[in-house]
Formats: C-alpha cells, structure tokens, sequence
C-alpha cells in the first residue's frame, strides 16, 4: 500500500472519529442571521429572465458549502464562515495536505465543529463540484483557476463564490456570463471593498444626493507586496510574481472599481464604454530582487513585463470618469484612493481622508466632523452588525458583513448584492488595460457583457436607507 495514501488514510480517519464526539455544531461563536441590509421584497419566486439582474433561486435553508485552496484567503475564510448561522462547511481542499489537515484541527475540531470532508488532490475541486450535497463552491486558489472552477461548478448546479479577480481574459469573463446565465447559478466576485464601513456610508450619501450629480471617481491598488511576492512560503509556487513577468496592465483593478461601480450604477443605469490605459516602465521590482535577494533566490536579474505603476482611465455612458491606479512595487504606504467627486461635494479615504460640500468646498471638514458625518450615514443594519464584523474580522470587518450578506441573501431567496456582470466587469479591466498599452493606450471598447440590459435597471439599492 502507498504509504502518503496510508497516512492521509489514517488522518482521515482520526479527525473523522473526533467529529463524531461533536453535537453542538451551532456552537456558541455563531450569530442569529438578521435582515442585513434587507430593503428587497421577501419572496420565494426565482427568475425566469434570459439575465441575471436581480437574479432569485429558491431560498436554501441551511448552505452547504465547499472551499477549495487553504491558502491565505481560504484560512481566512474559515475563520469567518463557520461562524455564521446556516453554513454547514461540507468539504475543504488544498493540494498541500498539511494545509487540510491543520485547518481541519484548527477551524473545527478545536471548536467542536463537524469536521469536513478532507481533499487533497489538485483536480479534487472537478469531484467536489459533482458532489449532490453541496449548495456553494467558496473559490480561494490561485488566479489561473478561478473561472475554471467557477464553471465547472455551475455547470453542475453549484453556485459560485470566487477570490478576485473572477477572469483574466475577456474570454474567461464571457464563459462566467454564458455558463450563469445558462445554469442559472449565481456567481459573486469576493474580497470586495465595497463592504468596508467608509465605502458603504458614502454609497449610501451618494444614493441620498448629498454629493450632487457625481462626475469623477478615484479607485487603486497601492501596496507594496515585493516582499511577500518573493517569499517562498506567503504565494504559493510564486504564482502571483510569476504573473507580474508576464504581462502588464492593471493587475488587480477590483479592490478599487468595485465600490465605484456600485455608486456610479454601473450596469444599473450606466455602463462603462470606454478605457484607456498607461504603465510606467518596469524598475522596483528589478531592483529589489538585485539588491535583497541572493544569487541562489533565482530571482536576480529577472525581466519583468509589470510596469511599476499603471494609470487606467475610465469613460461611461453617461459621461462619469473613474482613474484606476495599480503599484504593487513602490515603497508607499497602502491606499485604494476611493474618491468620489460630485456637483456639490467630494469624498476622498486615501491616503488622507477629506471631506468637503458647497458652499465652503475649498476645504475639507475636520476629522471629528468627517468621522460624525460618516457615522450619521452609515445603514442601520451596519450598525447593528459592526462590532460583530469587526470582532471576527477579515480586512476590518468587511470581510465578515460580506460573507454575512452572502449567506443571508442564499437562506432568503434574495438577489445578491453583486452579480455575474460585475464580475466579469470589473475583471476585464484586467485584459482591456493590457490591450490598450498594447496599442500605445489608445482607447478599446468595454464588451456590454448584459448585452443592452445595462439600462433597465436604474439604482443600486441593497443597503441604501
């Protein structure tokens, strides 16, 4: 007998005979599910569009879910889910095995929760799809296979929850529109900012129209990952540093699109027609991998296509602009910008939060009065829930109102507060940025990926008072 089969074998078995001596699965840690941000019409009945928008299944009562890839996000993720009512965790899977096992230990047998099923194979995520007792494939791998994965779920009647970014390509954005809109399945793009306690206050003063009629935006990636893009341990097999090679653009557009989107009613009544895009030359990550690392690391002297910093403009229909920035090279402190400007005031977080409103928009409120206004807007069901969120954590606590909002909209029947279409949106900024520096930035189309449905929607409303 194989003796790597006969120990995963008798691990296995050991964790499943602790599972055994665990009943109270409902344990303490978890939390009443209230009606988070619920301003939908309860009902039951699903939708019967050819689209997606404001897609209804039928409301699962208890969601079983699947993760599969324990790296950080994964571990993160169960760290959150378990805690939350109506989440039964049916399997996890990683192709490091330690990495199952410890989380096994970790995330249920120390908190006396049923211990999953164990996987351990890099094409298990194909046999765990085709499983009929799981409701949601949670997708925490690395970049290359999350729209694999995505469709292979929903193809076999599994909703999906995939890590950002959902696609690569244009190609990969399409497959997740035509297979979600063909099975039926939902399909939710995670780690998305527009959770965050900041962005969600000024979404709702947006929808309320204390900021006018809005005209530009400001979203980013800026942080500075050299050193865990070249560590052997944090990114696994260096798949993350192994893109910056490769190609250039905008990376990882969704952290700051995401929350603009939403306000700007991108595919709720506007749509982004146009992009052009500009990367500097590639220096830091040369540098750093010439002066800090060894000749041994592999990494000297190594040509990377990533410019250091890349600037993506944005042009919708209805004449708004959005600027994206992506560094992940320079030596600067983190920031995402989050900047909304309008007719009557103007909102920034990044990298000083400012605040200001006609008539005295020459200058910013102070941060007390800043801190008030924010506070004064935020939705009451936040409200209710944010010492929880933060308690359990995940970037602050939006991770938790995420997975929270997820799980409710599920046990509910509701539609969820993102859909196909803006994953595969706000993930084509990532092919649509490296076609037009390709062209020397000139302009490229963004594909209507509602196919002229953009409009019939006309707000954003899941949280707005």
């Amino acid at each position: 007998m194989n003796h790597s089969f006969l120990v995963k074998s008798l691990i296995l078995l050991f964790l499943s005979f602790g599972s055994l001596c665990i009943y109270n699965q409902e344990s303490k840690l978890r939390e009443p599910l209230g009606p988070l941000f619920n301003n939908w019409k309860e009902t039951t009945k699903t939708t019967k569009n050819k689209h997606l928008l404001e897609h209804r299944v039928e409301p699962v009562d208890t969601v079983r879910i699947a993760i599969i890839g324990l790296g950080n996000r994964g571990q993160m993720a169960l760290e959150r889910l378990p805690k939350i009512v109506g989440v039964q965790i049916k399997a996890i899977s990683d192709i490091d095995s330690s990495k199952v096992n410890q989380s096994a230990e970790r995330y249920f047998l120390n908190d006396n929760l049923k211990v999953p099923d164990l996987y351990y194979g890099s094409s298990d995520w194909k046999s765990i799809s085709e499983r009929d007792d799981i409701d949601l494939i949670y997708i925490c791998t690395h970049w290359e296979l999350h729209t694999p994965i995505a469709v292979y779920a929903m193809n076999h009647g599994k909703h999906v929850a995939v890590e950002v970014p959902a696609a690569l390509t244009i190609k990969e954005c399409w497959e997740l529109v035509k297979t979600a809109e063909k099975t039926k399945k939902h399909c939710i793009q995670l780690e998305n900012c527009m959770y965050d306690f900041f962005e969600i206050s000024v979404h709702n003063m947006a929808k309320k129209g204390l900021f006018g009629e809005l005209v530009h935006t400001e979203g980013a990636y800026i942080h500075d990952l050299r050193a865990l893009n070249f560590s052997d341990t944090y990114y696994w097999n260096h798949w993350r540093l192994k893109r910056l090679q490769k190609t250039d653009g905008n990376t990882y557009p969704t952290h700051g699109l995401g929350p603009l989107a939403h306000i700007l009613n991108i595919h709720r009544g506007d749509k982004m027609e146009r992009l052009v895009s500009m990367s500097s030359n590639q220096f830091g990550l040369t540098q750093y991998a010439n002066s800090k690392l060894t000749n041994q690391s592999g990494w000297q002297g190594n040509q990377f296509q990533k410019g250091d910093m890349n600037v993506t403009l944005i042009k919708t229909n209805r004449g708004k602009t959005i600027m994206l920035q992506h560094d992940v090279t320079s030596p600067r402190p983190y920031s995402r910008l989050f900047t909304v400007s309008g007719t009557n005031g103007f909102v920034q977080k990044y990298p000083v939060k400012g605040m200001a409103f006609e008539p005295n928009a020459h200058r910013s409120m102070d941060v007390e009065q800043l801190g008030d206004t924010l506070l004064k807007y935020e939705p009451k069901p936040i409200k209710d829930i944010k010492d929880r969120a933060k308690e359990i954590g995940g970037h602050g606590g939006m991770d938790y109102i995420m997975d929270y909002r997820l799980i409710y909209c599920l046990r509910n029947g509701l539609p969820l507060d993102q859909d196909v279409y803006d994953a595969a949106e706000w993930s084509a900024v990532i092919a649509l940025s490296k076609k037009s520096i390709k062209k020397n930035s000139k302009g490229v189309k963004f594909p209507d990926f509602t196919r002229g449905k953009w409009d019939e929607l006309k707000k954003v409303s899941y949280y707005v008072n």
